[in-house]
């Protein structure tokens, strides 16, 4: 089948290819899919619209609903090799809440002004569900076929507890993601600049468990101004006090031992990081930028994030709760329980308020080397990393069915653009050239994958 075709790119996309990712990001974002919680959210008009694209690619996307409204997209691309295990590629339609007077263009106008694509969404994460969807329409035009079958995934709920999403699809539609073994999605191969001349790709091969943290302090209601020795908001202040100051020790990973390897390597630093007495923190005093990559991935954490308490000044309620965002490490989650009973003893409570595992992907498995090398093709100066994602994302949900996640939504972005602060932040927005050069790179990586 011809794939030199004019306006086609050595990547298999073409010019209307580089023009579709830029109109479904900045349409992606127009639909409001605001996440608030508790239910409170609508994927499926964007659903619909990621479905009319894939259609006319000649796939059969299915729309699928726990919840009415909470819609989420499955469609397959059948494969050159049917002896090759299949490949899910995912990314979720639902956003984080913006305040529109924060921001200096709408969140959700989709608005693109001096080649940078602005609103909510556009890194985190509708700008690789564009991606996707550019990809296989150049595809089907030129009449491209991966090698192994894809698995498109659009998911509703991600934002939230992924109960109406991957974690719907995952435990209730397994049957659509037969055969697949790895997986990617948000959070990689994005351009970090870790000095003059220094370009990093880190490609996310693990992910910190998610431990949300119900505290309950029971104790003996009273008046404000009497002696009260059981005192809820006393006691959960004192165990919120300990969580907030505890010192976690380091616990390395396999994927962080590479990625500190990697970037010592790169900065010139003589460090074993296999070495008993090896001091991963004074390795990071002299990463510089690069530290932020792993920094928040050599400890277990909790943050206490929300306190609930009492009804009026002068009653000394009965019982008083906080909650706490907790992250453990692969390996890591029994420390996580013994610590959070040891801290929290003897007069408060815990439990799980959300759960997920941790997850560890090799960093030396075909499909990484793959990766880097569609990176390298297209960005020959950049150095490959592997680093672990602080936070989490539905590869979770999907690793119940064996898959392997990694993180690989590639962008190529200048060096005063701070990526870290448009997950969730004011003003996000992505490049342009950014959104193309995204496109081409996981479309190379996606046909030889």
């Amino acid at each position: 089948m011809a794939e030199q075709i004019t306006g086609t790119t050595d990547s298999g996309v073409d010019a209307a290819g580089l023009d579709e990712v830029v109109r479904f990001t900045s349409d992606l974002i127009r639909i409001d899919t605001t996440n608030r919680g508790g239910g409170d959210c609508r994927e499926r008009p964007a659903a619909e619209y990621a479905a009319e694209q894939l259609a006319g690619a000649g796939l059969e996307p299915v729309l699928l609903e726990r919840t009415s409204g909470r819609a989420n997209v499955v469609a397959r691309i059948e494969g050159t090799d049917p002896s090759a295990d299949a490949l899910l590629v995912h990314g979720h339609l639902d956003v984080v809440p913006a305040q529109a007077e924060d921001w200096q263009v709408h969140p959700f106008s989709g608005e693109i002004r001096d080649g940078v694509v602005w609103g909510r969404g556009a890194v985190d994460m509708k700008n690789m569900d564009a991606m996707i969807l550019s990809v296989v329409r150049s595809w089907a035009r030129q009449g491209i076929r991966p090698r192994r079958d894809l698995v498109i995934a659009f998911t509703a709920d991600e934002e939230a507890s992924a109960e109406d999403g991957s974690g719907f699809l995952a435990d209730r539609h397994a049957g659509l993601f037969e055969g697949c073994t790895e997986g990617i999605s948000e959070s990689g191969a994005f351009t970090f600049h870790a000095a003059p001349g220094m370009r990093l790709y880190p490609i996310a091969a693990g992910e910190r468990g998610t431990g949300w943290l119900k505290l309950t302090a029971r104790g003996r209601a009273g008046h404000g101004s009497k002696v009260n020795r059981a005192n809820a908001v006393t006691h959960l202040a004192q165990a919120i006090a300990r969580i907030g100051e505890h010192q976690w020790p380091v616990r390395l990973t396999p994927t962080v031992r590479a990625a500190l390897a990697e970037l010592a390597r790169l900065h010139g630093l003589d460090a074993d990081v296999h070495a008993p007495d090896f001091d991963v923190d004074a390795l990071l005093g002299k990463l510089g930028r690069a530290a932020a990559l792993v920094e928040p991935t050599v400890r277990n954490s909790a943050n206490p994030t929300m306190l609930q308490a009492g009804y009026k000044v002068n009653v000394i309620p009965g019982e008083a709760v906080a909650y706490v965002d907790g992250r453990y490490l692969p390996g890591g989650e029994e420390e996580f329980r013994a610590t959070l009973d040891e801290l929290t003893r003897p007069h408060v409570d815990w439990e799980f308020h959300h759960r997920e595992v941790a997850l560890e992907a090799p960093v030396d498995s075909s499909v990484y080397q793959k990766m880097r090398a569609a990176l390298e093709e297209f960005e020959p100066e950049g150095h490959v990393v592997p680093y672990c994602m602080s936070g989490g994302t539905d590869a979770k949900q999907f690793s119940r069915l064996g898959v392997t996640g990694y993180g690989f939504s590639p962008l190529k972005l200048p060096e005063d653009y701070d990526y870290a602060a448009m997950f969730h932040g004011v003003d996000e927005r992505v490049p342009v050239e950014a959104l193309h050069f995204g496109a081409r790179v996981l479309s190379r990586f996606l046909r030889t994958a």
